[in-house]
């Protein structure tokens, strides 16, 4: 089956503005679409790009008013400075990597309603992603034990660092980040494009 790779990170305020189109599309063109968190830091320390702290001031502002008008165009509630942002984004990510191995082999549980409630846990909620408690609220939520938050924490560690390793080999520098062939889209904002091209427009 024709795969979509999704480079994500929670942590991403784009990440959290693509929402459920992603899985639209994989739905609606019959392929299957796999989630690949990982370390945004450590993507841009290795691809050329800079922690937002150290970007001059005209990109950085350009970022919020950027992140104002996107959640006003997909009517998606947004809090510019988050109150735990950033944090540590390994912990979720280690939850969403051992979900979807649960779903997967068991059919069990919601993989696309964590990753959004994770990203909303951040990014509307102003809650802390890098806490146990939040989520395995998450991780309940989308119909999956808490009990994953030890239990995936060893082989989630090891896909995670595979993940950029991976996304690196494949010509990732940012999240989000769509591969699915030999066809690559960055950004919330080529989804259409992705949609387009697996619709065999381009």
């Amino acid at each position: 089956m024709q795969q979509i790779d999704y480079y994500m990170s929670v942590v991403s305020p784009w990440t959290y503005f693509c929402g459920s189109r992603p899985v639209e599309v994989a739905a609606k063109h019959g392929v299957r679409l796999r989630y690949r968190p990982l370390d945004p830091m450590a993507l841009f320390a290795r691809t050329g790009g800079l922690p937002l702290g150290e970007r001059h001031e005209s990109r950085q502002a350009y970022r919020f008013q950027e992140l104002r008008r996107q959640s006003v165009k997909l009517g998606m509630p947004l809090t510019l400075k988050p109150a735990f942002f950033p944090t540590n984004p390994a912990p979720a990510a280690y939850a969403i990597i051992a979900a979807q191995e649960v779903a997967e082999e068991t059919g069990e549980g919601d993989i696309h309603a964590l990753v959004q409630s994770l990203c909303a846990a951040c990014w509307r909620d102003e809650k802390n992603v890098a806490e146990d408690e939040v989520i395995g609220d998450c991780l309940e939520a989308a119909g999956f034990s808490r009990g994953l938050l030890m239990s995936g924490l060893i082989s989630g560690a090891d896909t995670y660092a595979r993940n950029l390793e991976q996304g690196l080999l494949a010509g990732v520098f940012g999240v989000p980040f769509f591969i699915t062939g030999d066809e690559k889209f960055w950004g919330q904002d080529r989804i259409d494009d992705l949609d387009r091209h697996l619709a065999g427009e381009f």
